[in-house]
């Protein structure tokens, strides 16, 4: 196993991190997942046995029953060095500052997740979506106090967009608050919108990325294809993200990682997370399982290295399209461009 700082901070995480939303089985999160404590102890033992060092839920998860999962299992786990990360913003209740990013809810979120995680400390908290009722200001001063408590170690954020983590950075700047080490997107082969400013922003200001569903809800593991789904899948259950906007061009990929994972003696799924892990700023896929044997496949991909040819076969069967101002600036800044716009507009420069 591998691991990466995560950002600009002193913490190493494995490239490969267990997510938990597969946990629980309660309400919506039943179409994800039903997987037990028991189940959910064989899974941990077998990613701390992997390397694995970073275990990533959310209170919102079956309404907190994958949080009392994890903190059930780890038990003693925990002084192993394995590390938890959560996440805070959305409704665990019917009352109006039951969700947001208010000083109010998030600390009687973070309050409640301890208890569920049975943990005195949360090594990494992040806000689960952008809030724009909330003041920054109020949010980051909330997190800072949770800080200045123990009850937290470093801070990031999720599904922010380019301008929302660029103001918060600001503010934290300015303001001498805790800066986001991390910010947690989606980002696959088949949606790869992060690159046109969210990759080159944590390029920039040295953010990690960790990549929730980066098998594209299980649409890049091999067993679906153009005219079959694979039984008991989140697909087939009603699970609506991510959205599939070019069908034709989402078979397109899925049959280049399947004649690239015959080439490895692999699964699709390990090639889909290993040009993942390659791509600039990831530090680390967020992986899970319906079972352990999904789970233990996943995990294989960190054994997985793609030849310039494969991945240069991925890059282009799913290359996004440059949006404005992107164009424009492949044809008349090329001349100075920095590390972050080469990540995206480097391929076309070679083109």
């Amino acid at each position: 196993m591998e691991y990466r700082q995560l950002g600009r901070s002193g913490l190493k995480v494995s490239t490969i991190t267990l997510g938990t939303m597969t946990m629980g089985g309660k309400g919506k999160f039943a179409k994800v997942g039903e997987v037990g404590l028991d189940e959910a102890r064989r899974q941990i033992d077998m990613c701390i046995d992997a390397g694995v060092n970073l275990i990533d839920t959310a209170d919102v998860y079956s309404d907190g029953a994958s949080e009392e999962i994890v903190g059930e299992a780890l038990g003693g786990k925990r002084k192993g060095g394995v590390l938890i990360a959560t996440k805070a913003r959305f409704p665990m209740g019917n009352g109006p500052n039951d969700r947001g990013l208010s000083r109010h809810h998030l600390i009687q979120a973070c309050e409640a997740s301890l208890r569920r995680l049975k943990t005195d400390v949360i090594d990494l908290y992040q806000v689960h979506q952008w809030d724009g009722l909330t003041p920054l200001e109020e949010t980051l001063e909330a997190l800072d106090l949770l800080v200045r408590h123990g009850k937290i170690r470093y801070v990031g954020c999720s599904n922010y967009s380019g301008w929302h983590l660029m103001k918060a950075r600001h503010v934290s700047e300015r303001d001498r608050l805790p800066r986001f080490i991390s910010q947690q997107i989606h980002y696959t082969l088949e949606a790869r919108e992060a690159e046109y400013e969210l990759a080159p922003i944590a390029l920039d200001q040295g953010l990690g990325i960790l990549v929730w569903s980066p098998l594209a809800g299980g649409l890049l593991s091999g067993k679906h294809r153009r005219n079959a789904s694979a039984e008991g899948t989140r697909q087939l259950a009603g699970w609506t993200e991510p959205p599939i906007r070019d069908e034709e061009r989402l078979w397109s990929i899925v049959d280049t990682l399947v004649e690239i994972a015959e080439e490895h003696k692999a699964s699709a799924a390990q090639v889909t997370l290993a040009w993942t892990l390659a791509r600039p700023a990831v530090t680390s896929v967020i992986i899970g399982g319906r079972n352990e044997a999904q789970l233990q496949d996943n995990l294989g991909a960190a054994n997985v290295t793609l030849s310039a040819d494969q991945r240069a076969r991925l890059d282009k069967v799913s290359a996004p399209p440059l949006l404005y101002p992107y164009w424009h600036q492949l044809q008349t800044a090329s001349d100075r461009l920095g590390g972050a716009d080469l990540s995206l507009l480097g391929p076309h420069l070679t083109a």
